[in-house]
């Protein structure tokens, strides 16, 4: 058993609840004393984890048991959290809610009782009094194997309001840990996707964290969350560890199996019926190695990673994965970079909100061309949903690299939620057959939604073939998490070698 840091999980009862003012806040608090704060994200999303970096210092880290599979959670979160004085794990939606139809797979208080971390749980408490000891106790109560160490209330009008509630939750048996008055400025802008990105607003962003710390600060017992936190079970795993992930998890292909998606204007694709059958998933945890990413050799293979505010959608597990595979990693920034990193042998073009930023994504004609040319090489790109966007013809009028025979455009339907998926040919980053896990989130449309040879055979809501693959290029809107499936990363450098 090992004796990892402190540790909380920051849950709420709902969306919309403030888990994310008063994660974020924390985090900043803590780190304001002097720690050193290890920040977490359930699920998959993206851009909490910016301002999560922001109030620490450090890359915040997702845990997601549904991409990654429960037995990752632990050994992920020893990998970021090493040397660490104290982690703050923000969870997602409702405390119990996770992925639809599979029970609390990928849900909070899954991912609470993996780390057997104690939860404290955000009430907006706006609208009530009394009844917010008959919420609390049914959250407590609900699985006996999630811990409730306390409660922070939100949104607390006066005095009068937070002493109704403070008496009513004494009959709860759960202990107030603070209470947060209704704050205006700690209110950060979203858009059609959520949170606007720490990238896109600098100054604004470091503004909204520092208000979010001062009012966690104010109205939170700091003393009392670090004690909790300190109370933390001891986990049985060691940590993940990029460069051993890569030595014990082979890449083979599949058996083909039978009949399942149909092909935009085209027969039936012969891999679809691999959705039906469970994932690939070790037995049991993967063997990890204690410490330690190896560096990338000097002179090593060159993957560019496209960055700046338009390509802000990255874990950070990618890159180290790269790194362990020999790759050196460059980021350069397409709204201002008009040449890719000199001896790029790879490109990876992650998501991000390209369609905020068609018109100057446009203007950079030097890099578009650059990147078409790198294509006609046959070198190894790899791009997911802002990146599929970026290598289409066009988006929204605006010319885009037109390595794709594809247009795209905003919707005003939203396309979230896991998917299962088999790659259903053979690419940079998977033989055909091979099954992962992924996400989809976006408000575009590409058409034609797959090319003559598609990514993924894909199951939820509706089964059906997505993405292209063509030369070198995967691209997709499906965005996946490399350490679930680190043969990805091996097979994409050994690519970068031979192309």
């Amino acid at each position: 058993m090992s004796s990892p840091v402190p540790r909380l999980v920051v849950a709420a009862p709902s969306s919309g609840s403030g888990k994310t003012t008063v994660a974020t806040g924390l985090m900043a608090a803590f780190a304001a004393r002097g720690l050193s704060v290890s920040p977490h994200k359930v699920g998959p999303d993206y851009i909490d984890p910016g301002y999560h970096a922001l109030a620490t210092g450090r890359a915040g880290r997702n845990l997601d048991a549904y991409l990654c599979g429960p037995e990752l959670v632990g050994p992920l979160f020893l990998h970021g959290s090493r040397g660490c004085d104290i982690a703050v794990v923000e969870g997602v939606m409702g405390l119990y809610d996770g992925a639809a139809g599979e029970g609390e797979l990928a849900s909070t208080a899954q991912v609470a009782k993996l780390l057997r971390a104690p939860v404290v749980l955000v009430v907006d408490a706006s609208s009530q009094s009394r009844s917010v000891a008959a919420l609390v106790h049914g959250f407590a109560s609900w699985d006996p194997e999630v811990r409730i160490g306390g409660v922070i209330l939100n949104k607390v009008a006066s005095d009068r309001h937070e002493e109704l509630l403070r008496e009513a939750l004494d009959s709860a048996g759960v202990p107030v840990l603070g209470v947060l008055r209704r704050v205006e400025q700690v209110a950060t802008p979203s858009r059609h996707l959520g949170l606007v990105p720490v990238a896109e607003r600098r100054a604004a962003a470091v503004e909204a964290v520092a208000a979010m710390a001062a009012q966690v600060s104010d109205g939170c017992d700091l003393d009392a969350l670090a004690a909790l936190a300190a109370g933390a079970g001891a986990l049985s795993c060691a940590a993940w560890d990029a460069a051993e992930a890569l030595g014990v998890s082979p890449s083979p292909p599949l058996p083909s199996p039978t009949l399942g998606f149909a092909r935009p204007g085209g027969p039936p694709s012969s891999l679809g019926a691999a959705a039906h059958g469970p994932l690939l998933r070790p037995e049991g945890p993967r063997p990890q190695a204690p410490d330690g990413l190896g560096a990338a050799p000097s002179g090593g293979l060159r993957v560019a990673v496209a960055g700046g505010p338009a390509f802000t959608f990255s874990y950070a597990e990618h890159a180290e994965l790269l790194a362990a595979a020999g790759a050196e990693v460059v980021t350069f920034d397409p709204l201002r970079d008009e040449q890719l990193p000199d001896g790029t042998a790879g490109l990876v073009i992650g998501g991000g909100f390209p369609e905020v930023y068609a018109a100057e994504l446009s203007a950079n004609e030097p890099l578009r061309k650059a990147v078409t040319a790198l294509v006609e090489t046959g070198a190894p790109v790899a791009a997911e949903c802002a990146g599929l966007l970026y290598l289409c013809r066009e988006l929204d009028g605006q010319p885009m690299c037109g390595v794709l025979d594809a247009g795209a455009r905003m919707s005003g339907r939203l396309t979230l939620g896991y998917r299962d998926a088999v790659a259903v040919s053979d690419s940079v980053l998977a033989v055909a057959g091979t099954r992962m896990r992924g996400h989809e989130f976006h408000r575009t449309v590409v058409e034609p939604g797959a090319g003559p040879a598609a990514a993924w055979g894909v199951r939820g809501p509706h089964r059906r073939v997505e993405g292209f693959v063509q030369q070198g290029v995967h691209a997709s809107y499906l965005h996946t998490h490399w350490a679930g499936e680190p043969g990805v990363a091996r097979r994409f450098v050994e690519r970068c070698r031979t192309s």
